[in-house]
């Protein structure tokens, strides 16, 4: 016998005339051929499919509701006892039947005391509600509800569609309301955020700022120290290569010393050689030469100075003539100008002025001597005492240009008086 079965034995004793039953919930049992009746029913779980046509609803709106429903028989003796009354011997589908007629008839009455959005929206408790209304009812049948849930819940006249609009349009401007305050916050904060984030940026801007100029001043430093260190590196370099430079100069000049030592002791070695060689070879027979040609410069040399000296002393002979007559000549001179100037310091102005006149010959003749290289003077003039004016203007300037050069004043001559101012 399996376990998941009960099996009901029914004895009939025909000597006694009595009957008993015995139910075997899984387990095993004797049963006596002929005399006892066995009768077998299913405890396993039954799935229910409950199904509801335009039903209609508190308001009135005819739906069409769909559920499912687990249940099985109950095996506590009493409800066994129940359950073995109304269904053994029935098959599954027979059990089903019964049970769904009694679920689809609780579903439908509750279906009456509902709205439509109190089954939508809230299954579970439609669900609940279904169970606990039919679970009295099949427990009396010895069948227990493990389980009752609503599957689908849809209608023919778009209820459901237009309920389904208009929540999902007030979720959609809900949505939309909290998506635009959404953004406003968001925007609220970003610019916040925005805000901070370049008050940061701006410290730290400064900050850098602060650090490149310290790292830029501290690099300077550096570099000045660097470039100091360098300097005096370079110039302890250029002076050490100075020295070094100066010292291979001196190695290198003693060398030329030592070399030029040698050369001139081999030179002079050279000139002691040549010098034996000239005097075997040219002193000797030069100076026997030269003994010849002093002899014979010594006479002419004796007759050149005694030839010079007679000419000197014709020259100075000569010269003291001449200079005897120079003398004379300047003693002569002196006392002409010497008389002269007696002369002059007796006569007084007349003197003067006769010297003055002798002079303007000499002087016409040097004015006069550029005149002399022209061929042609042409003076033009459209009228004819023009001319004689002229030459009566350069009359009149000639003794206050005689009088700036010598003193003396020829107005007061007066023939030269009449032939400025013939009037006077």
């Amino acid at each position: 016998l399996l376990q998941c079965h009960i099996v009901t034995l029914n004895w009939v004793c025909g000597c006694c005339g009595s009957d008993g039953k015995t139910y075997v919930v899984g387990g095993w049992s004797w049963a006596w051929w002929l005399i006892t009746d066995i009768q077998r029913m299913s405890l396993e779980i039954m799935t229910i499919l409950c199904r509801c046509e335009n039903i209609e609803t508190l308001e009135g709106v005819p739906l069409d509701v769909t559920g499912v429903a687990q249940v099985k028989v109950m095996v506590d003796n009493e409800l066994l006892g129940y359950a073995c009354e109304q269904f053994l011997g029935k098959s599954v589908i027979e059990i089903k039947s019964v049970i769904l007629q009694t679920l689809e008839g609780h579903l439908r009455s509750i279906l009456g005391t509902l709205t439509v959005e109190q089954i939508y929206q809230d299954r579970d408790r439609f669900a609940a509600l279904v169970r606990e209304v039919a679970a009295p009812d099949v427990g009396r049948m010895g069948i227990e509800i493990l389980s009752f849930t609503i599957k689908d819940v849809y209608d023919k006249v778009e209820y459901l569609s237009s309920l389904g609009k208009s929540q999902t349009a007030a979720v959609q401007r809900d949505a939309d309301i909290g998506v635009a305050e959404a953004e406003r916050d968001a925007g609220i904060r970003e610019a916040d955020c925005k805000k901070e984030m370049m008050d940061v940026k701006f410290q730290a801007d400064t900050k850098m700022a602060d650090s490149k100029r310290g790292l830029e001043m501290q690099k300077a430093a550096f570099n000045q120290e660097v470039n100091t260190k360098k300097a005096e590196a370079q110039l302890a370099y250029e002076l050490q290569a100075a020295k070094e430079q100066q010292k291979i100069r001196l190695e290198e000049i003693e060398i030329e010393v030592v070399q030029r030592k040698k050369q001139i002791i081999i030179e002079e070695k050279e000139i002691d050689r040549t010098e034996k060689e000239l005097i075997a070879t040219v002193k000797r027979p030069a100076e026997a030469e030269a003994y010849k040609m002093q002899q014979l410069a010594e006479g002419q040399k004796m007759k050149k100075v005694l030839t010079a000296q007679a000419e000197a002393e014709k020259i100075r002979r000569i010269g003291e003539a001449e200079a005897g007559s120079i003398e004379a000549i300047g003693k002569a001179e002196a006392e002409k100008m010497r008389l002269k100037a007696e002369a002059y310091q007796h006569y007084g102005d007349a003197a003067k002025t006769a010297l003055v006149l002798e002079a303007l010959p000499k002087i016409a003749a040097k004015v006069a001597a550029p005149l002399a290289r022209t061929n042609e003077i042409v003076i033009l003039s459209g009228d004819g005492g023009r001319v004689t004016g002229e030459v009566n203007r350069l009359l009149a300037e000639l003794p206050v240009s005689v009088n700036a050069l010598t003193g003396v004043d020829l107005m007061k001559i007066p023939l030269l008086q009449k032939m400025i101012n013939p009037q006077a």
